[in-house]
């Protein structure tokens, strides 16, 4: 049974660690016309217990991305300076919808694996049961 348990851990973290990305990536679609907004970026890391590699993972330390913002020419705005520019973002909606699009396909393909885990494990409970 302790197979099916890390199967099942690890897959909790899979799903959990893509939850934590997709969050990040909705904030950083969701400021993507925010003045002066760096997008926030974060990396996996694998969990370590005891010394021992588990195998499951985590969402590491969150980062902004160092890229330049984006001058944005509107005379009008408060923020513009006596050029007519302001600082933007430098959130790409486009990789944003495909950070997002690969987060919701790593967490479904991690969900179908925790789901066929428990299956298999209470299949075999009930033939250990008869």
């Amino acid at each position: 049974m302790s197979d099916f348990s890390n199967a099942l851990s690890l897959s909790a973290s899979g799903m959990k660690a893509q939850a934590a990305r997709l969050r990040h990536v909705s904030e950083n679609i969701a400021n993507a016309n925010t003045p002066g907004y760096h997008r926030k970026t974060a990396a996996f890391e694998e969990v370590v217990a005891e010394g021992q590699r588990t195998g499951a993972v985590a969402l590491g330390p969150v980062t902004l991305d160092p890229r330049a913002l984006e001058r944005v020419y509107d005379p009008g705005h408060p923020l513009a300076d006596d050029a007519g520019y302001y600082d933007g973002s430098n959130v790409d909606l486009v990789l944003e919808i495909a950070d997002a699009r690969e987060a919701q396909r790593s967490y479904d393909a991690n969900l179908r694996m925790f789901d066929q885990t428990r299956q298999m494990s209470s299949s075999l409970l009930d033939l250990l049961r008869r």
